[in-house]
């Protein structure tokens, strides 16, 4: 039987709201007592989702903006891991979106007003659903760093934003992943607040000589795990600690 439960955050594990050195947390963080509504069973068990809503192109990013003939510009990488549960063993069936800046560390966004260009042929989002074995895969282009007025010189480092969904919309859990090397992630104020080295790291994707395509495309690795000692840290609801 299915465990459409919702459990509740561990705040030990989970960043501060109120994290000074992120400066949107003053204002944006809860000044009272957090509340806490058990959820509708509307909530815990809709929608579904099935390889039928996939287009043939949603998981490479590469393509499924461009024009004819055309193609993103940038680093080409495919991002692939395993969606797991707190023994290791794949979650098949499950919806996993992804967004990102471009190249130049733009966003496809009318608010965004970085000064790099947009990628006519790119548009920064994808899906796809984990295989029987709780793998997934995506070709995209490797996004580039970007600022943001949080203080005099801050930097974001190059993430892909995941948003994985179970069996309802009240189990949707969002991460970001980095790349391993970047020196932005040490430096970033909101990778600050994670109070774990250790939570850091299993938001760091290594690269996979293995699964690089030669003279064609370099490939990271990404597991997500949901629950349990190893789980991944989600931004919107902490599981295993």
């Amino acid at each position: 039987m299915t465990d459409i439960s919702i459990k509740r955050r561990d705040l030990d594990w989970h960043p501060p709201a109120f994290t000074p050195g992120y400066r949107s947390s003053i204002l944006r963080s809860p000044r009272q007592k957090l509340l806490r509504y058990d959820p509708t069973l509307t909530e815990l068990t809709g929608p579904t989702f099935g390889h039928d809503t996939i287009g043939e192109l949603d998981n490479d990013m590469i393509q499924n903006y461009a024009q004819p003939g055309g193609s993103a510009i940038g680093p080409r990488i495919i991002v692939h891991g395993k969606l797991l549960d707190e023994n290791g063993r794949g979650v098949p069936g499950k919806l996993i979106e992804v967004w990102q800046a471009n190249a130049g560390g733009r966003y496809r966004h009318k608010k965004d007003g970085y000064l790099a260009p947009l990628d006519d042929n790119f548009g920064g989002c994808g899906r796809c659903m984990s295989g029987p074995d709780g793998s997934y895969s995506f070709r995209t282009i490797q996004p580039g760093p970007y600022p943001w007025p949080n203080g005099g010189n801050d930097w974001r480092p190059a993430h892909i934003h995941f948003s994985v969904f179970g069996d309802g919309f009240a189990q949707r859990l969002i991460t970001q992943m980095y790349f391993e090397g970047d020196p932005h992630i040490a430096l970033c104020p909101i990778v600050k607040t994670i109070p774990s080295a250790e939570a850091i790291d299993r938001l760091v994707a290594r690269l996979d000589m293995d699964a690089t395509i030669p003279m064609d495309i370099r490939a990271y690795r990404f597991d997500i795990v949901l629950r349990g000692r190893n789980a991944t840290l989600f931004e919107n609801q902490m599981e295993g600690r």
